[in-house]
């Protein structure tokens, strides 16, 4: 694939990976937008955030155990916060760097998508 039709694949892409960083919702929307278009930049986003939110989830989970889950919940979900917030930077400056620590793990668990 040539520079060119990788910037156009980046350019068409850029909206549907943006909208997947809005919520459980706009990640929904992404990837039926996603669908019919199979646009790699896209998909690559809309992994990168389905791994944060079942992180999320499962995080929200451990708020159940008194005390050490609370405290647990709260560091996960400051330091989801902080990839939350790379991501969508990543999102927006039309780049696919993958989130530290997790992202290649989400790339590798979400590849049917």
């Amino acid at each position: 694939m040539d520079n060119k039709s990788v910037k156009n694949s980046v350019q068409e892409g850029k909206n549907i990976a943006i909208i997947s960083y809005i919520t459980l919702i706009g990640l929904i929307i992404a990837f039926v937008m996603n669908k019919d278009k199979n646009n790699n930049f896209a998909k690559f986003h809309i992994r990168q955030n389905m791994g944060l939110l079942i992180v999320g989830l499962i995080s929200g989970i451990l708020r159940v155990v008194p005390v050490a889950g609370e405290i647990i919940a709260m560091i996960v979900g400051t330091i989801l916060l902080i990839l939350w917030i790379m991501g969508l930077i990543s999102a927006f400056n039309g780049s696919q760097k993958e989130l530290p620590f997790v992202g290649q793990l989400f790339q590798k668990w979400f590849s049917t998508l």
